[in-house]
């Protein structure tokens, strides 16, 4: 087929219309908020650190993830158009998944930083200069871009039959897959493989990170200042949480939930790629004293 055919939310095909008003708000909340992220570490010299630069690259991955999903999401919503050309279904789950994996191998990066800055405080600055975060970014958005640069090539070279409908308001590498009626063992076995030796690797590493945080924290005398240097590392614990639950919620799906309602695959699915875009620049606005107090001075400037 020249096409695919999306799929909305099953059984609720009636008040879909309705259901645009919720949806545009998660879209118009995830780029103002990821934007407002970004101009204020820009324009604010005094937070010209790593952690902030670290943010901002999540904020990035954030709204790199929101772009990728909203043509087919709107387009399904508000103009009840479920085509998409299987080129640019392809492309779709490229950046989606490319996206995904960005956003994984920063929040490594945020844990990184924050044992860092518990372990060796003294050392914070000489350790993470503005080049080693510049490494760390072009590294790990290098690891993504490669990564899943496979996935379309192997793509094109299966046979599609149909039916030709996918499971979801987007594209995505094991929904695609799926509907191929050629061998796609290689398919399988690569996917597996990115997910296994990225967001796999990365989890097991942030976890570790806590781990020896939380070592170091009870190392210290003060309950005022063990409280006070876990309190830095709530943002971040709820981001990661945030994105994996989700992450393994899909994948778990997806490989051992076949019998599974189509409606938990597509909110399962939705809340993968809408809800960490949305939610963690309000984490962080709420939670980071100094992005929250640089917001509100910026909007009583502005009134």
């Amino acid at each position: 087929p020249a096409v695919f055919l999306l799929t909305g939310i099953p059984g609720l095909e009636k008040v879909q219309s309705w259901l645009t008003i919720p949806l545009c708000t998660m879209y118009v909340v995830a780029v103002m908020g990821n934007c407002t992220i970004l101009l204020i570490v820009h324009a604010d010299p005094s937070l010209h650190q790593p952690m902030y630069y670290f943010l901002s690259m999540l904020a990035l991955s954030d709204l790199g993830l929101s772009v990728s999903t909203m043509p087919t999401m709107l387009s399904i919503f508000l103009l009840k158009s479920r085509e998409v050309n299987v080129n640019a279904c392809i492309a779709q789950l490229y950046f989606i998944h490319t996206f995904s994996l960005m956003e994984s191998a920063v929040l490594l990066a945020m844990a990184f930083d924050r044992f860092v800055a518990i372990q060796q405080p003294l050392r914070y600055t000489s350790i993470l200069t503005d080049s080693t975060v510049l490494r760390i970014g072009l590294a790990f958005a290098a690891r993504s871009v490669f990564m899943v640069m496979p996935t379309p090539i192997l793509l094109r070279r299966l046979q599609f039959c149909l039916p030709n409908i996918l499971s979801h308001s987007f594209c995505l590498h094991q929904d695609v897959m799926k509907l191929s009626c050629s061998d796609r063992r290689i398919n399988s076995i690569l996917g597996l493989f990115v997910v296994v030796s990225t967001m796999g690797l990365d989890s097991v590493l942030i976890v570790l990170s806590y781990i020896l945080i939380i070592g170091t924290v009870l190392g210290i005398a003060s309950r005022d200042e063990r409280l006070k240097a876990l309190n830095t590392c709530v943002s971040h614990i709820c981001a990661v949480l945030i994105f994996y639950i989700p992450m393994i919620g899909i994948s778990m799906i997806h490989r051992f939930g076949k019998h599974a309602s189509p409606l938990v695959h597509v909110l399962m699915a939705d809340v993968y790629v809408l809800v960490p875009p949305v939610m963690n620049p309000i984490v962080y606005s709420v939670k980071t004293k100094q992005i929250r107090q640089r917001i509100l001075l910026r909007f009583h400037r502005q009134r």
